[in-house]
């Protein structure tokens, strides 16, 4: 083909020739373009592939570096709440009296509790030695332990329901934390609406939160003296989350779910737990009741038969190791139908 074309340029005249050398450049020229045009091509998207692979690994890097920091922060909050709970654990164990009284939603003062022990002793002391009869000194004793056991087990009794009541109510209020978030409220006014419009004693407990909030303290501060109006794991848990959430971020939303979501799966396996024990708490109460009920009624029939255990020394001595075999018997029987959970 090269040859004709040379043949023809020979044959053709002077301008003729020119046009078909100028035509067969200009073909060529579209040949090595088109040739070109493929490898250009092929660097190009080589090109944005190395560009793109490496903008995706420095995002990836960033992102990493990014969560690195974010998970060292999450463990330097939980190392400083773990050393925060130990110490908070140290001052639970000597807590006060007036600490324990504002527990149990009780107002008293100092000297109404010590009003309410010496009125407990005082009665004591006289139904021991006027009604019942019995000794000086034994009635003595009775009534300084009336004075000291029967404020302190009612100011319990008053703590642990209280308790109880808090958790009832508990997971609902968290419930609608829950739902605020998620619809775009502020933490803030969530606490602020369970403060105003949620139920006793969650509702004076989240107040006195929003309240400690409101005159400036931080949110730490606030965490703990929530922690010490109500000492209890699943009021630690949420102020862990809070403190979490207010130094690194992360999904409040979900966190809070999850600790409902737990909370609540507590409540039904400690109605289930109570559900089961109830007859092995029924048979420890016809247990531990049986001896003093039958030595009343054997004391109504027959009086002369049992005031024998008080009036001689084998007695007495029969009869103090009888109370004190049937306390330990109530007490082992006791722990062993509670169950902490």
């Amino acid at each position: 083909m090269t040859a004709e074309i040379a043949r023809l340029l020979q044959s053709a005249p002077p301008a003729a020739a020119y046009a078909l050398a100028a035509a067969a450049a200009a073909l060529a020229l579209l040949l090595v373009i088109d040739v070109a045009r493929p490898a250009r091509r092929k660097g190009a998207r080589r090109l944005a592939d190395v560009v793109a692979r490496e903008g995706a690994s420095r995002a990836a890097a960033a992102s990493r570096m990014e969560e690195r920091g974010r998970r060292r922060q999450i463990d330097e909050t939980l190392r400083e709440l773990s050393e925060k709970q130990k110490a908070q654990a140290r001052a639970r164990r000597r807590i006060t009296l007036i600490a324990r009284m504002r527990q149990g939603g009780l107002t008293w003062s100092r000297s109404v509790y010590l009003g309410v022990c010496l009125f407990c002793g005082a009665g004591a002391l006289l139904l021991a030695r006027f009604a019942a009869g019995l000794p000086v000194f034994v009635a003595a004793a009775l009534a300084v332990a009336a004075g000291l056991l029967l404020p302190h087990l009612y100011v319990g009794h008053a703590r642990a329901r209280r308790f109880r009541a808090f958790m009832g109510e508990f997971p609902d209020a968290v419930d609608v934390i829950v739902r605020g978030v998620k619809s775009g409220m502020p933490i803030g006014d969530c606490l602020r609406a369970i403060a105003s419009e949620g139920r006793e004693p969650v509702k004076g407990e989240f107040k006195a939160f929003v309240d400690d909030q409101a005159i400036g303290l931080p949110l730490e501060e606030a965490i703990r003296r929530l922690n010490e109006r109500a000492p209890m794991l699943e009021v630690n848990f949420f102020g862990i989350i809070l403190e979490i959430q207010n130094r690194a971020g992360g999904n409040l939303s979900e966190a809070l779910g999850n600790l409902a979501r737990v909370l609540r799966d507590r409540k039904r396996m400690k109605a289930k737990i109570v559900a089961i024990s109830a007859e092995a708490k029924a048979s420890a109460a016809i247990i531990g009741a049986l001896p003093a009920a039958v030595a009343l009624l054997l004391w109504v029939m027959t009086p002369d038969y049992v005031e024998l255990l008080f009036q001689t020394a084998a007695g007495k001595l029969s009869l103090g190791a009888a109370v004190l075999w049937m306390g330990v018997g109530v007490l082992v029987m006791r722990k062993m139908i509670r169950f902490d959970f």
